[in-house]
């Protein structure tokens, strides 16, 4: 459902990219007595707000991908379309269709993979990490660990799995046929995961790290992404691992969470959208978009503004010390007088 929403709302791309090609001469459709034409359904529709959005998204990969795109391979790219089709077709869906749908066809959904690639590589080259950023990575770091799994989809189930297993029953087999997570199932429920996988979820992780070598934990209750469905999960540790007080041998690791961590942070990646959208000079031509960078280019109006807040921020405090210091000489005048008088 996600990588059909992807592809749907990737089909607005080629409405707009088809009213720039015509020219608006195009007829969408024709009755008794009139025309609809691209011009009138841009004109209907570029005030809402997905074409507000779609506006801006393609500003801004357009630009990412002038500048940082030859970073990118085509290898990259078709490795993601191959993803992409993959996940849907593993989903039931057709990968053609949904092409279709969304306006797109494989060369045009592979250059927009290719402006979103771009955009990650534009991201990264701002990205510097500093020993703070591995310090912060390491607190919740742990290495990879070898265990076995079985994922139910009851809590009852899930005790009368663990009740099996304290009274000897074989993992593997077990897993075998009752777990229901299809990744694992076949091979015994075996799988390695760090602190990073995203495909064993958070609970899980945690309780299993905190487990001995052979020590069987409790059923886990772990909720999905739309937060209504949960899963139990009982892990056997194969083979844990301390990560210990060095950080040296995980440098490599560390680095690579601290990047994701700088990728996933709202305020940095609109910091660098912001710097290079504003290095692009990018111009708004038609009236009704012209808000649509608010916020991400820095105009010499809000330049202005910025320079003339310091300025009016450094003569206050200018003024201040000023203040102080003329404070500070007329009490010692005070004192002064007052020595002398008492004299």
């Amino acid at each position: 459902m996600k990588k059909k929403l992807i592809l749907a709302a990737a089909g607005m791309f080629s409405i707009f990219a088809l009213a720039a090609c015509t020219g608006g001469s195009q007829d969408i459709a024709t009755m008794k007595g009139g025309t609809i034409t691209v011009d009138d359904f841009y004109n209907q529709t570029k005030s809402s707000q997905q074409s507000q959005q779609t506006i801006q998204q393609m500003i801004i990969f357009k630009v990412f991908d002038q500048k940082y795109g030859k970073d990118v391979s085509d290898k990259e790219v078709q490795a993601k379309f191959d993803e992409t089709k993959k996940n849907i077709e593993a989903q039931g869906g057709n990968f053609a269709d949904q092409l279709k749908q969304a306006g797109l066809t494989e060369k045009s959904y592979k250059e927009q993979i290719k402006q979103s690639l771009a955009y990650t590589a534009g991201i990264k080259a701002h990205i510097k990490i500093t020993d703070a950023d591995l310090k912060a990575a390491w607190e919740t770091f742990h290495p990879e660990v070898e265990a076995e799994i079985i994922q139910v989809a009851t809590e009852d189930e899930a005790k009368e799995i663990k009740k099996q297993l304290d009274d000897g029953g074989d993992f593997a087999k077990i897993a075998k046929e009752k777990s229901t997570d299809e990744a694992t199932k076949k091979d015994g429920g075996k799988v390695k995961f760090d602190s990073q996988t995203e495909t064993i979820s958070e609970p899980v992780k945690t309780a299993a790290f905190k487990l001995k070598d052979g020590e069987v934990s409790e059923p886990i209750q772990a909720t999905d992404a739309t937060g209504y469905q949960s899963t139990f999960t009982i892990v056997k540790m194969i083979k844990n691992k301390e990560k210990g007080n060095d950080m040296t041998p995980y440098k490599k690791e560390l680095k690579e969470i601290a990047e994701t961590a700088k990728q996933n942070d709202q305020e940095f990646t609109q910091k660098v959208t912001s710097e290079v959208l504003t290095e692009a000079n990018v111009k708004i031509k038609d009236d009704a978009f012209k808000d649509v960078l608010a916020g991400l280019v820095e105009t010499k109006d809000s330049a202005k503004s910025s320079d003339s807040s310091k300025k009016e921020e450094k003569e206050s405090s200018s003024k201040e010390k000023e203040s102080k210091s003329s404070d500070s000489e007329k009490s010692k005048d005070s004192s002064s007088k007052t020595e002398e008088s008492s004299k």
